[in-house]
């Protein structure tokens, strides 16, 4: 399907056409005809998530904090990161934060802070994160998806933003979080 419209976005750049070449459940592909914030023609390829990425850094009473590790099927390796997970359009950031926490991690939490938020790799993308900080922890049931295959660890906080010094946690959602809550 392909749409004609003169889209004016910021920095000068406008749309001609967008086409919907790919779909699947989660995102949609579009590729573009534009006109550059220089006003020669070009085209641009469009990555738009479905849903909105969340991630949750736990934190007990005594410091710790929980990092999940799973194989990521792009990257074919596995990879440390905070429990993270997809909030469908009509679902508040807060309930799908508290969703994936128990889901992944097996864990409740009665006080939820939001620490911030992301765009992710916002020069194809439209993908668009909101990490949450979950203190007063409790367990819950861990339910796994057919599509995870997750090792859940627990150590000290200080312990997760060393392993991002090291280069060890390389997620960039999990890298960000995990600064930002260093710097407090």
């Amino acid at each position: 399907m392909t749409e004609k419209y003169p889209n004016e976005k910021v920095g000068g750049w406008k749309t001609e056409t967008s086409t919907l070449v790919y779909e699947n459940p989660w995102l949609k592909v579009f590729h573009e005809e534009v006109i550059t914030p220089k006003g020669t023609d070009g085209i641009y390829g469009v990555v738009h998530f479905k849903n909105t990425a969340i991630g949750v850094v736990p934190i007990d009473d005594e410091g710790n904090t929980w990092l999940v590790k799973q194989s990521r099927y792009t990257l074919n390796q596995y990879t440390w990161e905070i429990p993270e997970g997809g909030c469908p359009q009509g679902e508040s950031p807060l309930n799908a934060a508290q969703r994936e926490l128990e889901e992944e991690v097996g864990l409740q939490a009665s006080d939820w802070q939001q620490l911030m938020t992301l765009h992710l790799s916002n020069s194809v993308t439209d993908e668009f994160c909101v990490v949450f900080v979950a203190r007063d922890l409790f367990p819950g049931q861990q339910q796994l998806e057919a599509t995870e295959d997750i090792e859940v660890k627990k150590l000290p906080l200080v312990d997760a933003i060393e392993m991002v010094k090291r280069g060890e946690i390389t997620d960039g959602i999990s890298v960000a979080a995990l600064l930002r809550v260093a710097l407090g």
